[in-house]
């Protein structure tokens, strides 16, 4: 069966349920602290420092991640990206939107009216004056940008990302080995 059927019978929030070999192995896998996400299912945490992501990262990606920052509108590949596959996280690789979920916004940035339950996590941001949520990677904190009410059915929202925030899996290859 392929990857993307596998994932749709499971439904979307089955989806980690594919990756836990992954989030165990590598160097301090064990000890990585958990999360039980909104499905009841573990999330691991990856406790990297800013240095250590910044070794890793080209610098670009590092401020959108993990300064905050936002890229130039515009300005994505993954604008025009309309294949099937797998939107992750450009830090850690934990998929975050299946393809299926990702529409034209007209904003400028890809935006997705659902991601896969349990894999980012939101937060308030206040940097604009008034209040909007910001939403990220749940396993690494990765930035990727915010959520809004404007969306299309079913959810009505509207996940703007960053696309340096994001790297495109194509159906048919192999996701990556998630970072530890």
């Amino acid at each position: 069966m392929e990857r993307r059927r596998f994932l749709k019978a499971l439904g979307l929030a089955g989806a980690t349920a594919a990756f836990p070999a992954a989030w165990d192995s590598g160097p301090g896998g064990a000890a990585m602290a958990r999360k039980t996400g909104a499905t009841g299912q573990q999330v691991p945490k990856i406790d990297r420092s800013e240095e250590e992501w910044r070794e890793i990262l080209p610098e670009d990606r590092f401020r959108i991640l993990f300064e905050e920052e936002t890229e130039p509108r515009g300005t994505s590949p993954l604008l025009e990206e309309e294949r099937d596959g797998t939107y992750i996280c450009a830090a850690c690789f934990f998929p975050l939107f299946p393809s299926d979920t990702k529409f034209e916004s007209g904003t400028g940035w890809p935006s997705f009216y659902r991601p896969i339950e349990g894999h980012v996590e939101t937060k308030r941001d206040f940097k604009l004056i008034f209040p909007r949520t910001e939403y990220h990677c749940a396993r690494c904190g990765g930035h990727q940008g915010h959520v809004f009410d404007d969306g299309p059915p079913p959810t009505g929202k509207r996940y703007c990302n960053n696309g340096l925030a994001l790297q495109f899996v194509p159906e048919g290859e192999e996701l990556p080995e998630l970072r530890t």
